[in-house]
């Protein structure tokens, strides 16, 4: 294994970067893989969350290796789905499908899967699957209304942010709030720690991330 102790984040999203630095953990690298992800027909959720996560990470990994100062390194890569029973929602990309999604999750509980895959420098894949049940209360239409303008559904699955107002949707929740938020910690630092990563260098007062 690699003394180097890089680690390459397979997404760009900011949510992901904040939630590893909260941990202590400073991405060397971040490189998006950009994967298609249509769920397969007759696809489960969980089984969806945990496809992509794989497929980003390889291909992240696929990327890294063919660079000419290519140093090895660890590649760590999410994806989180939200379902209503067997329902995938989209990642909201229009005011319509905000909205949409606001509508069905109205009243109803819900499961956020979060799918983590880790490639060792040495190549070897380890992957965790990370389920939070969610409770949101009624929504008013105007409730609604008022969310969709704010635009902080943009991008997110499901149609929501609960780390913004949507968090006073929540009447219930069970299991990880960071996975709801797009990476659950404990199990993402348990995996790593797991593989060898020293995910506690950073927290020394002075010492790089």
């Amino acid at each position: 294994m690699s003394i180097l102790q890089k680690l390459v984040l397979a997404s760009g999203s900011p949510r992901r970067i904040e939630l590893l630095q909260q941990a202590g953990i400073e991405p060397d690298r971040v490189l998006p893989a950009d994967v298609d992800e249509t769920p397969l027909r007759a696809e489960h959720p969980r089984s969806l969350a945990k496809r992509l996560s794989k497929e980003k990470a390889e291909k992240a990994f696929a990327s890294l290796t063919a660079e000419t100062d290519y140093a090895p390194g660890f590649v760590l890569a999410a994806d989180t789905v939200v379902a209503v029973g067997r329902r995938i929602l989209p990642k909201a990309e229009t005011l319509d499908d905000a909205a949409n999604c606001l509508g069905l999750l109205s009243g109803r509980s819900h499961r956020v899967y979060s799918g983590i895959c880790l490639i060792t420098p040495g190549g070897k894949l380890r992957q965790r699957l990370v389920e939070t049940r969610v409770r949101f209360k009624r929504l008013p239409r105007e409730e609604i209304d008022a969310y969709v303008a704010s635009g902080e559904w943009r991008g997110k699955a499901g149609g929501y942010a609960v780390q913004g107002l949507a968090g006073a949707f929540v009447v219930k929740l069970v299991g990880s709030y960071t996975n709801i938020v797009g990476l659950p910690l404990y199990e993402t630092v348990a995996l790593l720690s797991g593989e060898g990563f020293k995910v506690h260098r950073g927290w020394q007062v002075g010492a790089r991330p």
